[in-house]
């Protein structure tokens, strides 16, 4: 990775967050921190980077808002948050079912359980970062922590 292919700086629109629960916030926290430790961003047609990205739902599209680390912008591309609506929702039933199962079940359910969660994270990885092909230029890493971040925008769409 190339120090002009990565995101040095991501945020979520505020008026496109619902309001977090406590495992969800820490979730977001941690999708941040890891994907600017490590991440591979490389936009089509756009100017090097590094990037600041803005993550929003606008017009039921999610929207990649892409500027310089000078907030110049870049360019947008989006997509239609219709395209992650069954996998965002089947995600979140699983978390529930983890985070319940972490109070009251044996490590084998809850392993089982949590072997389905990230199942279903790495389907939502891998629609994100299909879906971004002729867009943006991202690894499984950086497609994963995405898919988070999409995640904790709660599309209500």
């Amino acid at each position: 990775m190339s120090d002009t292919q990565r995101i040095a700086n991501i945020n979520l629109d505020k008026t496109s967050v619902i309001r977090l629960s406590p495992q969800v916030d820490h979730e977001r926290k941690v999708a941040i921190f890891d994907l600017l430790e490590d991440n591979c961003f490389d936009p089509i047609g756009l100017s090097p980077g590094p990037y600041s990205v803005i993550l929003l739902i606008e017009d039921n599209r999610l929207v990649f808002d892409v500027r310089s680390e000078n907030d110049e912008e870049l360019g947008k591309f989006n997509l239609p948050v219709g395209t992650f609506r069954r996998i965002v929702k089947d995600y979140f039933m699983i978390c529930d079912s983890y985070y319940e199962a972490i109070k009251r079940s044996s490590p084998s359910q809850i392993e089982a359980i949590d072997m389905g969660r990230r199942g279903l994270h790495n389907e939502g990885a891998e629609i994100l970062k299909d879906k971004l092909a002729d867009k943006v230029t991202i690894n499984e890493t950086t497609a994963r922590r995405l898919f988070t971040l999409v995640c904790v925008l709660h599309i209500r769409a």
